[in-house]
């Protein structure tokens, strides 16, 4: 497969190892000091081309920099907002550090460091998203062959906390809505549907479905930056989701003056933009009810979508109805984002069960007395 020859420089005899690599191309790798070494470093590379394993020890020298932005640049496959997350954190944590580093020069050491110094003072979903795009272009460098091994995989990581999540009671619901003024029907709404904010904002009147009090989520409006980009909903699903019988006379009432093109909620021509957290309409609305009520929690719009499948699962919805209104991408998702509120089914099963066996046992006593 190669051969090891000696030389003499300056500096005594040395020697050079010739082969050729997977593709048949000649390569060549002098001084080293010991003819064993070049033996070794020979038999290496025999073993590594025979497994699949050869790295061309001129591609293991491009820098992260090299591959990051061509990384970067095939991302299309992401939704905008994920886009923008990713090269956020390229931009200001994995470029600035990594960027004129070889790949071949990065040891799992150096990307461990990296991530406990990057930690103090962040949250786990800004390193761990950091961390992420490095390891996904490594991950590129493994199989182009620039590496034989990834060496971030295996690097330990700061775990996200549970965010606490709030859920509104029916008549919480009533009292946010009170205070909603002219965006009341768009409280009711996410209560009641479990729509995200950019799906229920872009909702046009051609989606909606009157008589079987349905509306066809096709489209999610999210704010990237300053611009409203218009696209799938977030699972890239589309799918029908059912509104209560209370909220029809006035959804009729948003109808009014608007083509079928235009959006339900809003001026139906511009997407309505999600209210500031500090002064908008919903955070006022919020603080007015904790002045009715003291008890009334702190909570995001987002937060509505969480009070939509407490509401339906203490309705008794299944997890499967929950799901599809939810659009979540399974079954297994909701409840494991949910777990929480299926804790009382627990209960309810073991009283069934309990109701089962004393049904049984009473029919057992009397098939028993008419036996004797």
């Amino acid at each position: 497969m190669g051969s090891v020859n000696a030389y003499e420089t300056s500096e005594g005899k040395r020697y050079r190892v010739r082969y050729r690599d997977p593709d048949r191309k000649s390569r060549e790798k002098g001084g080293f000091v010991r003819k064993r070494d070049a033996e070794d470093y020979l038999a290496s590379i025999t073993v590594s081309t025979l497994r699949g394993e050869y790295v061309n020890p001129q591609t293991a020298k491009s820098t992260i920099a090299d591959l990051g932005a061509e990384w970067i640049s095939n991302q299309t496959h992401l939704k905008p907002s994920s886009y923008r997350s990713q090269e956020s954190a390229w931009r200001v944590h994995v470029e600035p550090m990594w960027g004129a580093r070889r790949v071949g020069e990065i040891s799992h050491s150096d990307v461990k460091n990296w991530v406990t110094k990057l930690t103090p003072g962040r949250s786990a979903t800004v390193v761990i998203r950091a961390y992420g795009v490095l390891a996904a272009i490594l991950d590129v460098a493994v199989m182009d062959r620039r590496l034989t091994t990834n060496p971030a995989r295996g690097v330990k990581l700061p775990r996200k906390s549970k965010k606490q999540r709030n859920y509104l009671t029916a008549a919480q619901v009533e009292l946010l809505a009170a205070q909603a003024g002219p965006n009341t029907t768009l409280v009711y709404f996410m209560a009641y549907t479990g729509l995200r904010w950019g799906e229920v904002t872009g909702i046009r009147l051609r989606a909606l479905d009157a008589l079987r009090r349905r509306v066809f989520i096709a489209e999610n409006a999210v704010a990237v930056g300053s611009q409203i980009i218009v696209g799938t909903p977030k699972t890239h699903e589309a799918r029908s989701v059912p509104y209560p019988k209370f909220l029809s006379e006035a959804i009729a009432r948003q109808c009014e003056g608007k083509g079928r093109d235009g959006l339900l909620f809003g001026d139906g021509v511009r997407h309505q933009p999600q209210s500031n957290s500090h002064g908008g309409w919903f955070a006022n609305a919020v603080a007015r009810a904790q002045e009715v009520d003291p008890d009334f929690p702190m909570i995001t719009p987002h937060d509505l979508r969480h009070t939509a499948a407490s509401l339906a699962i203490s309705a008794g919805a299944n997890v499967k109805a929950v799901q599809r209104m939810l659009g979540h991408a399974s079954a297994a998702m909701t409840l494991d984002t949910y777990a929480d509120l299926f804790e009382d089914d627990l209960n309810d099963v073991s009283d069934r069960m309990d109701a089962a066996r004393t049904q049984s046992v009473v029919g057992f006593s009397w098939e028993l007395a008419a036996s004797e």
